[in-house]
């Protein structure tokens, strides 16, 4: 039977996009679910070798909506079946309060949308690049507890102290790796009225980002998941590096 990856997405007309892709490239079958928007949580994760919560508009601070609420109780699951987890953008947020982190806006009232540079902890040499720009599109970012060995900090930015972390295996990244071309140029008409909070980028200026830097998620991912649910398999290239100045 053909492994099955679960995808939590927020909105009716949420894609996978870069991170379907490779699912699928890696021979897994994406199984949506669109819970917010009246689909339910699965009882049991044992028929998934993954689970994945994208983004969304809403924040990991809503505890009024229902499907918040339920997805922050339901992580809870994945976490005690030790089932590998990825969180993108709420998703992470959304994990970090179930670990025991704070979501909160910046302290500057400043903005990551657009391209902006992540930078490797020591924790994170493995996955991350020691510079690398990806795509950003959120208001608010997240704690992590101290004192628990077993979080790890990946990767962080000028703005927001955490753009990765870990704990066992699931992961939380704050940027979007699922992001492409058209999505970027989908969220940017949708959401004009973003691009003049401080600390956002230009229209021009994310379409020249995505231009530079979109190549590389792509490269991003294969590492991701190689390492993350591959780690003793034989290397699959899904994107290779030639070619790619």
């Amino acid at each position: 039977m053909q492994k099955r990856m679960l995808f939590i997405m927020h909105q009716a007309t949420s894609d996978p996009g870069r991170i379907g892709e490779a699912a699928l490239a890696y021979g897994f079958e994406p199984v949506i679910c669109r819970h917010s928007c009246g689909d339910p949580l699965p009882q049991s994760i044992d028929d998934y070798a993954a689970v994945i919560l994208f983004g969304g508009p809403m924040s990991a601070n809503d505890d009024h909506l229902p499907a918040i609420r339920a997805e922050l109780d339901w992580l809870e699951m994945p976490l005690r079946e030790k089932k590998p987890f990825l969180g993108i953008c709420l998703g992470a947020q959304m994990l970090a309060r179930v670990i025991g982190g704070n979501v909160m806006h910046h302290e500057r009232g400043l903005h990551e949308i657009g391209f902006y540079k992540v930078r490797a902890q020591p924790d994170g040499k493995n996955l991350f690049d020691d510079e690398q720009y990806f795509y950003q599109w959120h208001s608010e970012g997240f704690s992590l507890p101290i004192g628990n060995r077993e979080i790890k900090r990946l990767a962080t930015s000028e703005y927001f102290d955490n753009q990765a972390f870990s704990i066992g295996s699931a992961f939380g990244v704050q940027f979007h790796p699922d992001v492409t071309e058209e999505m970027v140029k989908n969220w940017c008409r949708r959401v004009a009225h973003r691009m003049v909070l401080p600390g956002a980028q230009a229209y021009d200026r994310q379409l020249e980002g995505q231009a530079t830097h979109g190549k590389f998620t792509d490269i991003w991912i294969e590492r991701f998941f190689q390492n993350w649910l591959l780690p003793n398999e034989e290397k699959i290239d899904l994107f290779p590096i030639s070619g790619i100045d």
